[in-house]
């Protein structure tokens, strides 16, 4: 979850550690620090906060030199605070050290060291890493790196600067991301690449196992623990730099809430036959055969994802008739899940890092089930190690709060079960044609949304004092309920909860009380009457209800005290549509509440520990 850089080269590094460390501020911003080697010795300032109060730091006394390491943290161990803030060194500062993961035999090792007479400053697990250097060091970087990961137990991604070797930068991967970039007499390290394509597009993606050597002219890659030298392909990043920056927006979840018609036209290309009217998916190229030995479909995910999951579920069962199980990954992971041969598991990850997720994704494969990933990012741990992958196409999404992301694996989901169904012949081709057709219209659908985007912003003004805010709907619009909830919650702080209507009259009732909002989502006509019930129902306790519906359920404003339509589409296409309304509701209220929308507190964006 902590954000890593590193750089060498010949460009003022202090400037291109801060400017990497803007680009992963959305991975961690409880403190933040650098070091650099001048040749001589290891220089380093860090600060609780963010960047800007580091860069006040650096402004009065800058760091110079040609290699360097920085870090913005995510705080697990040890409180946001300087002491806690990495770089880590030793007591000499011989060495520094950055670390994003968890050291679980950390406290063993701190104990052992104390005993040696070293003393440590920080709460931190990581700063055990830059003791051991101290006491391993043996007069080779090399062999002491190697030497120092045999004590360590847990995930790790490490960049590692030296005063012993100031001509070289390190690092190494062990369960935590971590890329290089290959720059014209640059080399970087980076957890993430939107840090890295201001200097190159070429990058290597370290594995599990193996470390980096880098000068500014070379990158030599080596398998951890034998030292035997690795031949890897370099990766050629495509994202647009522009897709990583503001472009005039105030903050990235407008813009990514904005870019969402455009980013579905990309997850579509190449997979949407509009001519023969079918889903083409090169990267699966799945027979009839493979398809019916699946006697179950298990999804699983997190947060958002594991919400794509849950209408991914409604679109699959309906489709193809296979049962499918959705399953939160940092459970599944944690008991004996029913899979096998016969199961095909669907782990669903925006970073394609995140921990829970990937370990369900190893399990999964170990009982014999066949894994596909639906990912945003090419070479990610989870887009290496699934059978098959669809990649998402969203482009870097840098709000914490995820919007474009979201959409783009539900889209997926969608494309993914008329694939099915078509190999399946589990329905009919005019209901296919009728699918596909919607599925076009959506991103001009959104762009009508999205054109009127400031009328959401009232009712959010009308929210920003309530203490509860609940999230009503029915058949697909109880997920979608669930992740309007979830971003309410997450970039605004106020407590929100969505609940399927059905189940009001269960105990839920017992919260609805005079002017408590309640967003209820009416766009399946199956069980639109039903929906109306269940709306009298908090009206009759002084609830104040905002409905979303289509523009063909005009009289719902006999129901609800305020509106807001979507345009008519097919009943299984709305969760794209209503998802739109939601997510502007949580981005206007917390601007409205004064919050930083895109870092919300205690939260980061990729989740690559437990």
């Amino acid at each position: 979850m902590c954000g890593i850089i590193g750089y060498i080269g010949q460009k003022d590094t202090q400037q291109v550690l801060t400017t990497g460390l803007s680009k992963l501020e959305y991975r961690g911003y409880d403190s933040v620090g650098i070091a650099v080697v001048n040749g001589e010795s290891v220089q380093v300032e860090k600060a609780k906060g963010r960047l800007d109060v580091l860069q006040d730091k650096l402004d009065q006394a800058p760091l110079s030199g040609n290699v360097g390491i920085g870090h913005t943290r995510w705080a697990t161990h040890g409180e946001p605070s300087n002491e806690n803030s990495h770089p880590h060194t030793d007591g000499n500062k011989e060495f520094a050290v950055v670390h994003n993961g968890i050291i679980e035999n950390y406290l063993d090792i701190k104990r052992e060291l104390k005993q040696k007479g070293y003393t440590f400053i920080s709460e931190t697990d990581s700063e055990v890493i830059s003791h051991l250097f101290s006491d391993l060091y043996d007069g080779d970087m090399l062999s002491t790196i190697q030497k120092v990961v045999k004590r360590l137990e847990g995930a790790y991604a490490l960049g590692i600067v030296s005063e012993h070797d100031p001509d070289r930068l390190y690092a190494v991967r062990q369960a935590s991301p971590l890329i290089i970039g290959a720059g014209d007499g640059e080399t970087l390290i980076s957890s993430d690449i939107p840090a890295v394509l201001e200097h190159t597009r070429d990058i290597f993606i370290l594995e599990d196992g193996e470390m980096a050597v880098l000068t500014k002219d070379d990158v030599t890659l080596l398998e951890t623990e034998t030292g035997v030298e690795l031949n890897r392909d370099l990766f050629r990043a495509d994202w647009d730099m522009e897709q990583a920056e503001k472009n005039g927006y105030d903050h990235f979840m407008l813009k990514e809430i904005h870019e969402q018609p455009t980013a579905l036209q990309k997850t579509m290309t190449g997979r949407f036959n509009k001519e023969q009217k079918s889903v083409e998916f090169d990267e699966l190229q799945w027979s009839t055969q493979q398809v019916e030995q699946w006697d179950k479909i298990t999804i699983v995910a997190c947060g958002t994802a594991y919400h794509a999951g849950l209408i991914g579920k409604h679109v699959i069962e309906e489709l193809t008739r296979i049962p499918v199980d959705v399953e939160v990954a940092s459970e599944f992971r944690y008991r004996r899940p029913i899979v096998n041969e016969k199961t095909l598991v669907i782990v669903v990850s925006q970073s394609g890092e995140t921990a829970d997720t990937l370990a369900a994704l190893r399990q999964s494969q170990h009982l014999g089930a066949q894994v596909l990933a639906i990912t945003n990012v090419v070479g990610s741990s989870i887009a290496r190690e699934a059978d098959k992958v669809l990649l998402t196409m969203a482009g870097p999404e840098i709000a914490v709060a995820s919007t474009k992301a979201y959409t783009t694996q539900v889209l997926t989901f969608y494309l993914l079960g008329i694939y099915l169904a078509e190999r399946k012949q589990s329905i009919s081709k005019e209901y296919q044609d009728q699918l596909l057709e919607s599925i076009a219209e959506i991103p001009n659908k959104m762009e009508e949304i999205l054109e009127h985007s400031s009328s959401i912003r009232w009712y959010s003004e009308s929210i920003k004092d309530a203490n509860s805010v609940f999230f009503i709907g029915r058949g697909v619009d109880f997920p979608v309920s669930l992740e309007g909830s979830l971003k309410l919650k997450e970039i605004s702080y106020i407590h929100s909860e969505a609940y399927a209507a059905g189940e009001l009259k269960h105990g839920t009732l017992a919260l609805i009380e005079e002017g408590t909002p309640i967003i209820a989502l009416i766009t399946q006509e199956e069980v639109s009457e039903k929906m109306l019930g269940n709306i009298k129902e908090v009206k009759a306790r002084g609830a104040q209800v905002l409905g979303i519906a289509g523009e063909e359920k005009m009289n719902i404003w006999e129901y609800v005290d305020e509106c807001c339509y979507i345009p008519n589409t097919l009943s299984i296409m709305t969760p794209l549509l209503t998802v739109i309304p939601l997510q502007l509701i949580s981005y206007y209220t917390s601007l409205a509440l004064g919050n930083d929308v895109d870092k919300p507190r205690n939260l980061a964006k990729s989740v690559t520990v437990e």
